[in-house]
């Protein structure tokens, strides 16, 4: 084990080889006072002779952005917020982050399962920072090993010792979500937009994410997560995953006041939007729509909202009601109201198996196959 002065770990190696050989970049300074982010800088020469020609230069801010385009910016700023946390408990304990050493990582996790009160980690976020560790030393081209022992031995014991079953989010069921839009005033833009979103995100099965990043058409803005069709039959969303494009089908409703592609049209007519962000901010005592794409954060503050207005699950505390309910819930809610082929719903969720689609189904008859009496009892 290394007992040194931790040395500054923020920059990263160029990923572009032909920039590497012709010169010697400098640490990246991270944009609007952020926290270093974890992708490569870009080369900065101190004299102008030594920059790169025109060109290149081109080439090395190209790869800077397709390496940024392979994770969310969600994502990014985890494994930033991760790497920057292990480097401070480094530097309390004396060690040296780089390069990697297993045995320093083993001790790592094992103070974050270990550590008294509110500092004891879940082993979820124990997995997530480990991960976040290995992603940032195979930037650096300092792979970290988790078979070590030192690694894999100590998370097996946290695991055996501290895992515990899964906190689900509450599923939004049809019944529910009626009388949650029954929280929402049709007469502004406002209620509309809301309405708009919960009735997509529910029939789509869609992530937070996935709603705010939509725009009207496809290739109109650059942080957009897809697009929507509107159809005949329905609503055809084109999404951008984490393993590829795929396209969810959003059929019309049975009611105009629960169907999905009357409240998006309505929306889209009444808040005079054309063009770029689908769900935007509704500012001016709710008379103005902004430019601006909503925050997947308030896809979760809706939710929430209007479930514990409604009174969903009254049967449970104001306290309770209100850490069960997230935008998760709407993803959860198709998955477990919808009464059809267990595959159909695995392909409007884009699960790659149906053991993970059976997760999301919850608040449903637990006992419709009845193996006991099926086999004579």
């Amino acid at each position: 084990m290394k007992h040194t002065d931790p040395a500054d770990t923020d920059d990263l190696p160029d990923i572009v080889d032909l920039v590497m050989e012709m010169g010697h970049p400098t640490p990246h300074e991270p944009r609007g006072g952020e926290e270093a982010a974890p992708s490569p800088p870009l080369p900065v020469r101190a004299k102008e002779q030594d920059r790169l020609p025109g060109h290149l230069e081109r080439l090395a801010e190209r790869a800077r952005d397709y390496v940024e385009a392979a994770s969310s910016a969600n994502t990014r700023r985890a494994y930033a917020s991760d790497w920057k946390h292990f480097c401070a408990w480094c530097r309390r304990q004396s060690f040296e982050p780089l390069p990697p050493d297993p045995q320093i990582v083993g001790l790592y996790i094992t103070a974050q399962a270990s550590a008294p009160g509110a500092g004891k980690k879940s082993v979820s976020t124990i997995e997530r920072r480990l991960s976040s560790l290995t992603w940032n030393y195979t930037q650096r081209g300092q792979p970290l090993d988790r078979k070590d022992r030192h690694i894999a031995t100590v998370l097996a014991g946290i695991r055996n010792k501290h895992a515990s079953p899964p906190r689900q989010k509450e599923a939004v069921l049809r019944d529910d979500l009626i009388a949650m839009l029954e929280t929402l005033d049709r007469g502004t833009l406002r209620g509309l937009r809301d309405r708009a979103m919960l009735l997509l995100g529910f029939a789509g099965g869609l992530r937070r994410s996935e709603i705010v990043g939509l725009d009207v058409g496809r290739d109109q803005t650059e942080d957009s997560s897809g697009w929507i069709e509107i159809l005949e039959k329905g609503v055809l969303v084109t999404l951008r995953g984490k393993t590829g494009w795929r396209e969810v089908e959003i059929g019309r409703g049975s009611a105009d006041a629960t169907c999905p592609v009357v409240a998006l049209q309505t929306w889209l007519k009444l808040a005079r939007i054309a063009h770029g962000p689908l769900f935007r901010r509704v500012t001016g005592q709710g008379k103005a729509v902004g430019a601006e794409r909503l925050n997947s954060q308030e896809v979760a503050r809706l939710v929430k909202r209007s479930a514990l207005t409604a009174g969903v699950r009254g049967d449970l505390s104001e306290g309770e009601r209100g850490q069960k309910f997230s935008g998760h819930s709407l993803r959860a809610g198709l998955a477990s109201s919808a009464e059809v082929d267990e595959r159909y719903v695995q392909k409007q969720l884009g699960h790659a198996s149906a053991e993970m689609t059976r997760r999301y189904q919850r608040r449903r008859d637990r006992f419709r196959v009845n193996l006991t009496k099926a086999s004579g009892l």
